[in-house]
């Protein structure tokens, strides 16, 4: 308004500089629009009284003021037609105008009596025009002069009141929309923000409410809220998917969700409600009819058929003045999980009822819930005092009567600090050592309902066996740490869990390196600068990292360092395998030294027995000639030999046929020897063979006085062999015994049958052999003379045993008899059925 007031006193300025120049004309058609504006107008006129906030008398008052200022303004004109005459008023002309501007100034006094703001945009001009007072919207600016804060709606206002002055205020500059809004600002003071277009400008006057209007204001701002909220808690019930209705004081249907329409099988809301479709019973509405008018308020649980389908419903229900409203939620699934949780529960019941851990369930107020029948074993306890619900104290002071609780110096402190267990937030341990020997195992569990659940295990077995498994692995670990072996434990995951001191000190490692639990593939890392065979390594790791098929794997391994291991995996049953390395450097040094010994004492037992028999192969052919010329010459058609010769060609022909037989029993050996023998089977008779080897020994009989005695079971029969070679072994056996034989002595040699072999025994009474003699005398040139008179090569017994054995029999020494020699040979009775039984 202040800019209205300056345009008409620019205007009235104007004409009086056109009537001082003698425009007169041009002055009086200046003043007439707005006369026409102020006294003509009515649209202008309830405008500007609009604006003003008068009432027509003292808009009328106001317009008369102006008329008369702009009869008087022109009066003045006319009179400045003459120049004289306006010199001579013009101090007069001055008072008035000076009046004028008093009257404007009052007029704008009585604009802005009331506190408000005033902004205006000129047409055509983006500066706005702000006048009034600020402090009402921003006190803290009032006194810096930035009346520009005030477009700043956002500082005065809420964020969203902003947005929509904003909005407001853009329409009205260009559309030329005008407004009324009701506004709250951030200081909590209501005010009237209204917007006009009047003469080509925008105008916005800003006004604290305050009396009425401000109750009006309060009262729709409060309308709108409570629409808003209505129109919320409506699409909520709308949207919700549980029947929600509403009846009136009279029971008829007011208000259906769609959920409420849908379970009744109605074709909408307003379907339902026309036909007043009820969702429950005849029953069930009468029922909630009655609770309403008693309490207010009804809950129940009531079944409900839909769709054809029986389903369970939580129906509430409340009372007011105007009628009364009510909600159905589907429980159904609520009900089938109660039931399961009663089922799951009553199988808990049952499954405590079988552990042998001892339970027991306080509730909230302390007093026995449940308890299990090993509850009851475990503490002796009556079952009439259980099932009676006692509290928790007064089962405590029962058990301590009974002396089955802990010794304790102040038994109310320890039971106090065992009730904490109703207030804590987890679950305590505790170990009870009863006066009776036992140790009990205690868990206090908080119960989330409230209550504690206590759970009591007999302990005392397991602490025995643990101290017991404490025991033996101490004994192992001093054990393992003693061994010389170096010993190394691998879990199934390959990583290292055990090994003793000479497992580090064999393969130089750190022992703080394989606390660390090295993987498998680390230590054969750690231990490559050693051994570096990879094949090696990898049945070693491929043992210890296997799955199936676990078995030992053995190795032996020569290190860098000259040292030779002896390398073994072993399964252990808990999926982990044992690695142990025993150092045999000193052992494979003895074998590899016995090795070569005995390699070359064969090499040099070979070089004798070819020796042997090369020699003994050249001697026999000169033998041979030898025999032959001394049988010639003591053949009577040589011609007479003289008593002499005779003798000397008799010691001759002896020497040379004892040559020959020696001759002949080292080519037999060594052709054994060689498994170049092949003997000669066929049927042998015993009896003859018997007497064929006692016709050989019968000069020595004579000669020594020695009787021989034959013991033959009768119609002994036969056997399969090689006859030549049965007459040569008892031939010698008995050549042994005789020459081992005092004079007039008896040697006795016996045959009898058995199942499956025959057995011959040759037996004498001279002096007998010695036991560590009677293993060698079986071997190569072994002579053992005793004190006897018997000289020889050494080789009767070893042919004897040689022979015996090619038979697939056994020569043997009776270690029963106490004086002489007794000799026992076992030749099978079929010699390829024995060999296949041997095989």
């Amino acid at each position: 308004m202040s800019g209205v007031v300056a345009a008409m006193r620019r205007t009235l300025l104007s004409c009086t500089s056109l009537a001082r120049n003698g425009l007169i004309g041009l002055a009086f058609s200046a003043l007439l629009p707005v006369g026409s504006a102020l006294a003509a107008d009515v649209a202008i006129t309830d405008a500007l009284a609009d604006w003003l906030d008068l009432n027509h008398q003292e808009f009328a008052v106001l317009a008369t003021a102006m008329a008369l200022l702009g009869f008087s303004v022109v009066s003045a004109i006319l009179l400045m037609r003459n120049r004289t005459r306006a010199a001579r008023n013009e101090s007069k002309l001055r008072a008035e105008i000076n009046e004028l501007t008093s009257q404007t100034d009052r007029l704008s006094a009585l604009l802005f009596a009331e506190p408000q703001v005033l902004v205006s945009w000129p047409a055509g001009d983006d500066r706005p025009l702000i006048s009034g007072d600020i402090s009402l919207l921003l006190p803290e600016y009032a006194l810096q002069q930035s009346p520009q804060r005030v477009l700043a709606f956002g500082s005065w206002l809420p964020p969203e009141p902003a947005l929509q002055m904003d909005r407001a205020v853009d329409a009205l500059r260009e559309k030329g929309e005008g407004f009324l809004l009701n506004l709250a600002t951030s200081a909590g003071r209501a005010v009237e923000a209204m917007g006009r277009a009047i003469g080509g400008q925008a105008i916005v006057r800003i006004r604290e409410l305050s009396g009425v209007r401000r109750e009006l204001a309060e009262a729709n701002l409060r309308y709108k809220t409570l629409l808003d909220e209505t129109e919320l808690l409506r699409d909520f019930a709308d949207a919700a998917p549980w029947p929600i209705w509403a009846k009136d004081s009279r029971g008829a249907l007011r208000y259906a969700n769609a959920a409420y329409a849908k379970a009744t099988e109605a074709n909408g809301t307003a379907d339902a409600i026309h036909r007043n479709l009820e969702l429950l019973e005849s029953d069930q509405c009468a029922d909630m009819s009655r609770a309403l008018n008693d309490n207010a308020a009804y809950s129940a649980r009531l079944p409900v058929v839909l769709s054809g389908e029986r389903r369970t419903y939580d129906v509430q229900a409340m009372k007011f003045p105007s009628g009364s409203a009510a909600i159905a939620v589907d429980a159904s699934e609520v009900a089938q999980l109660k039931a399961a949780l009663q089922r799951m529960a009553e199988a808990h019941r049952r499954t405590l009822d079988q552990l042998s851990s001892g339970v027991a369930v306080f509730d909230a107020d302390r007093r026995l819930a449940f308890y299990n029948e090993s509850y009851r074993r475990l503490w002796g306890l009556d079952q009439a005092f259980l099932d009676a619900h006692p509290d928790d104290s007064s089962v405590l002071d029962r058990l301590r009567a009974n002396r089955k609780l802990p010794e304790q110096p102040d038994f109310r402190a320890w039971k106090a600090k065992l009730h904490e267990a109703y207030r804590a937030v987890e679950s305590e341990t505790y170990t009870w050592f009863l006066p009776d020997g036992r140790a009990i195992a205690v868990v206090t569990t908080p119960n989330l309902e409230g209550g504690v659940t206590y759970l009591f295990d007999n302990v005392t077995e397991s602490l025995d066996m643990a101290r017991r498994f404490d025991g033996l692995i101490r004994v192992q670990r001093e054990t393992l740490d003693n061994l010389t072996e170096a010993v190394a434990v691998f879990g199934s995951n390959g990583r290292m869990q055990l090994f003793n001191p000479a497992f580090a000190k064999m393969w130089k490692l750190s022992p703080e390196t394989l606390r660390e639990q090295p993987h498998v593939e680390t230590v054969e890392t750690l231990c490559r600068p050693l051994f570096d065979d990879a094949l090696t390594w990898r049945a070693l790791r491929e043992a210890i990292t296997a799955i199936e098929n676990r078995a030992q794997v053995a190795q032996k391994i020569e290190r860098r360092d000259g040292s030779v291991l002896e390398c073994m995996t072993m399964p252990l049953p808990d999926g982990a395998t044992m690695l142990t390395f025993q150092d045999i450097t000193d052992t494979e040094n003895v074998e590899r030294a016995l090795r070569e010994r005995n390699e070359a004492l064969e090499t040099a037992d070979q070089m004798k027995v070819d020796f042997v028999h090369h020699v003994s192969y050249e001697l026999r052919s000169p033998l041979t000639t030898i025999i032959g010329f001394a049988h010639f010459l003591s053949d009577p058609s040589t011609g007479p030999l003289t008593p002499k010769q005779a003798e000397y060609l008799d010691y001759v022909t002896k020497s040379t046929n004892a040559l020959l037989a020696l001759t002949n029993n080292i080519l037999d050996l060594a052709t054994i020897d060689a498994g170049a023998m092949k003997l000669e089977l066929g049927p042998v008779n015993i009896q003859k063979a018997i007497e064929a080897a006692a016709e050989g020994i019968q000069d020595r009989l004579a000669t020594d006085r020695i009787t021989l005695k034959v013991d033959i079971e009768h119609n002994i029969g036969t056997f399969t062999g090689d006859e030549r070679r049965v007459v040569q072994v008892l031939y010698n056996l008995l050549a042994n015994a005789v020459g081992f034989s005092p004079h007039d002595a008896v040697v006795t040699i016996s045959a009898r049958r058995t199942d499956t072999h025959v057995v011959f025994t040759v037996a004498d009474s001279g002096p007998g052999i010695p036991p560590e003699a009677k293993d060698k005398v079986f071997d190569w040139f072994e002579s053992y003379s005793n004190g006897s008179r018997h000289r020889g090569a050494g080789l009767g017994l070893s042919l004897v045993r040689s022979f015996v054995e090619l038979h697939g029999g056994d020569v043997r020494f009776d270690p029963d008899v106490a004086r002489g020699t007794t000799v026992i040979c076992e030749f099978p009775l079929d010699r390829a059925a024995h060999r296949h039984a041997a095989e």
